[in-house]
């Protein structure tokens, strides 16, 4: 099952008849793998991952640090749990350190960006703390280079 998972995460468009061969197993036998680790929630969702840039689309991607006061009985998940909601929100993690939550968001500028965390963000009960940071170029996403061009690396040799 582990080795189905690793490449429908390497390239999740993967015809069925292609993961069979490559696993030497029956077209049948993967699809109904397929099946139960959709229905467990092993998979989760097939995802494409875009250059919207160089698409021509201009967004905004922050990632905001959030630090909370944990509500009584519920900890911080009811917190997450509202943040995750709003439509702008692409990204929330639990995480350890010197803040409680990242948070990825997207906007259509700056502005709507620092609206958005002034806001919504901000005046939610428990945030007791933001601080954001801009993405401004892109290098690798999810194990993909962004900007691979091919080019000649080899230094120069001049006589």
């Amino acid at each position: 099952m582990r080795e189905l998972l690793e490449l429908l995460e390497h390239d999740s468009r993967r015809p069925v008849s292609d993961l069979a061969a490559m696993l030497n197993r029956s077209e049948y036998e993967v699809e109904k793998q397929l099946k139960e680790l959709e229905k467990s929630k092993i998979i989760l969702s097939y995802n494409t991952l875009i250059n919207w840039e160089k698409f021509g689309d201009d967004t905004v991607t922050a990632i905001i640090e959030i630090n909370l006061t944990p509500q009584r009985e519920v900890g911080f998940d009811a917190i997450a749990e509202r943040i995750y909601r709003f439509d702008e929100v692409r990204t929330v993690y639990l995480m350890s350190g010197s803040f409680d939550l990242l948070v990825i968001i997207e906007g259509k500028s700056l502005k709507d960006v620092a609206n958005f965390v002034a806001t919504r963000l901000s005046t939610i009960e428990g945030v007791t703390a933001t601080r954001s940071h801009f993405m401004l170029k892109p290098y690798k996403k999810d194990g993909v280079i962004i900007h691979d061009e091919e080019r000649d690396r080899r230094l120069v040799v001049s006589p």
